[in-house]
């Protein structure tokens, strides 16, 4: 638990520079689940022989399904952090059995607010970025259960 009158982010150890990660290998079964949950049923994300006609030259999986790894790299950071913003750029197409690592990144704090900006990058086993953006999450003090 916090003390009282010390800052949340001072408190919780967040700073810039605090890094939080999360690595998945993202299986057909993520991309079928994903599908019927959002709605979305692309057939660039479903159907193999449409997608090999356009010129991701086959499947992809679908671009919102790599931002929630970066919202499970978040809720690694110390305390309980809340989206209130994200921007993304798409850079390259991840694949079915791609293992994607999600990074998070402190780039600057409001300690008064508990409000952080968090550089968030998205890459793949070849080190390459697929998406790079930045957040911003408003931190609260864990409740106790």
């Amino acid at each position: 638990m916090a003390e009282r009158n010390v800052p949340i982010l001072k408190s919780l150890g967040i700073e810039v520079g605090t890094k939080a990660y999360h690595t998945k290998t993202i299986t057909e079964a993520d991309v079928l689940s994903f599908a019927d949950v959002s709605g979305d049923f692309n057939p660039v994300h479903m159907s193999e022989e449409f997608a090999r006609k356009t010129s991701f030259g086959g499947r992809i999986v679908h671009g919102v399904l790599i931002l929630g790894l970066i919202s499970a790299a978040i809720a690694k950071l110390p305390g309980l952090a809340v989206y209130m913003s994200q921007t993304a750029t798409f850079l390259k197409p991840v694949r079915i059995g791609d293992s994607i690592t999600a990074t998070a990144e402190v780039i600057d704090t409001d300690d008064i607010k508990g409000i952080i900006q968090v550089r968030t990058i998205c890459m793949n086993t070849n080190n390459e970025t697929i998406v790079d953006g930045e957040a911003r999450i408003k931190i609260f003090e864990q409740p106790s259960l």
